[in-house]
């Protein structure tokens, strides 16, 4: 057989066994499995730190399941965090920044970046009677009604008012690997905000692919002086049912982070957040 001949079907061969152990539209390995927090300096005792933070991020990111993080066993893992690093890396946030002098060298924030391996990963979910994710992320297109005192508006792609909100949810959906899309003002007009609270989640799902979303998140936020801070409500649907979760006296930032976090609970198969 021609050697040109033998590496083709040898490459057939390849891309045959990775359709068959890994879904079509599967999120890339490589970036699945890693995660990232911020330590101060590279020194040992900081970095042990940061092993620990990779660990819970890491978890979560792979399985979809916030739960994780309260489990028991979560103690004796993050003891030994750092066993479970494959590699890492560090970036330093002020690079480009002239260090002044000693202590700055000390203080000076990093990103510490560690990647694992999926196989020593999916052990530890494993052993929490959890599994991977490993399913292409969902593109969530976001209705969004926000109520503070006189101010209220629908959060769209446009909105002025609402830039530092959407930056947030972006930011809230970048650790799980989930995109977001918010509707153009055009698509909402002639709706009102207490119909767009009060739509079925189907018609919204219906809504969400037409601007480039796999469904629709749902949700309000409503200023309250009493919870001194912000009450979401938020709502997705998944296999024909429809789920809802809430919380209370957070700032927007944690309330977006907690619709995410709901969202891939719940997406991922592990339920109601």
């Amino acid at each position: 057989m021609p050697q040109f001949l033998r590496l083709a079907l040898g490459f057939s061969f390849l891309l045959a066994l990775c359709a068959t152990n890994y879904p079509a539209g599967a999120t890339d390995l490589g970036v699945l499995y890693q995660s990232q927090t911020i330590v101060t300096g590279q020194g040992e005792e900081n970095r042990q730190l940061g092993f620990k933070t990779c660990l819970d991020k890491v978890l979560v990111r792979v399985s979809g399941d916030q739960r994780l993080l309260a489990k028991g066993e979560m103690g004796a893992l993050r003891a030994r965090a750092g066993s479970f690093v494959d590699s890492f890396r560090y970036r330093d946030r002020l690079e480009g920044i002239p260090i002044h002098d000693e202590q700055g060298t000390h203080d000076r924030p990093h990103d510490l970046t560690c990647l694992y391996k999926p196989e020593v990963i999916d052990k530890v979910l494993a052993s929490l009677g959890s599994r991977p994710w490993l399913g292409e992320r969902p593109t969530l297109a976001v209705f969004l009604t926000t109520k503070q005192g006189p101010r209220h508006f629908v959060l769209s792609a446009e909105e002025e008012r609402g830039e530092t909100m959407r930056e947030s949810f972006a930011n809230a959906a970048s650790p799980t690997l989930m995109h977001i899309v918010f509707p153009k003002a055009s698509r909402l007009a002639g709706s009102s905000e207490e119909a767009l609270r009060a739509a079925d989640i189907t018609t919204l799902d219906r809504l969400a692919r037409q601007i480039g979303g796999s469904q629709a998140l749902a949700g309000s936020i409503v200023w309250s002086d009493k919870e001194l801070g912000w009450i979401a409500d938020w709502r997705l649907a998944d296999h024909a049912k429809t789920y809802h979760w809430q919380v209370r006296g957070v700032s927007f930032d944690e309330a977006f982070r907690v619709a995410i976090a709901g969202a891939a609970q719940i997406l991922s198969g592990n339920g109601q957040p």
